[in-house]
């Protein structure tokens, strides 16, 4: 794998990894707020505070999970064997942008060049699935041309 693909894989895994430890903070936080919630408050309100956090992390729980999941796609991505068709785990030079078909974590740069970390199933994607280096494309209206394919 070439050093540029690979640092864009690491700024994804850094990407996931963040947010997991964010979301997972707040957990705790709310883990601790629950504990310190005291029964010697008025009834409704204790109960509609025990509901507030409850809300929350049941929020956060479903974020964890969807990170934890794009924390396996990016596994796949970087497993996958180049077979230079577009597919998940492909880096795509073209005449207006470079991507990373990974995860969707945004704009990485690297050595001052801009690169996009997109999910497999955002519009950009789904156009350049199995296309080829040499393939022109059209994207938001504008003719696009593939560049390489890695």
């Amino acid at each position: 794998m070439n050093t540029t693909k690979q640092t864009l894989f690491e700024a994804c895994e850094q990407y996931v990894q963040e947010r997991i430890n964010r979301i997972s903070s707040a957990m705790k936080d709310l883990e601790s707020d629950l504990e310190n919630e005291s029964k010697s408050s008025a009834g409704d309100k204790y109960e509609t505070g025990r509901e507030m956090i409850n809300i929350e992390w049941n929020k956060l729980s479903n974020q964890l999970q969807q990170f934890k999941m794009l924390r396996e796609t990016l596994d796949k991505a970087k497993n996958r064997k180049s077979t230079g068709r577009i597919q998940l785990g492909s880096l795509i030079m073209t005449n207006m942008a470079s991507y990373i078909i990974a995860i969707p974590a945004g704009q990485i740069d690297i050595e001052g060049e801009k690169y996009f970390a997109i999910g497999a199933n955002s519009p950009i994607a789904q156009i350049l699935q199995d296309k080829v280096a040499g393939e022109d494309f059209s994207f938001n209206g504008k003719a696009n041309h593939i560049i390489s394919v890695e």
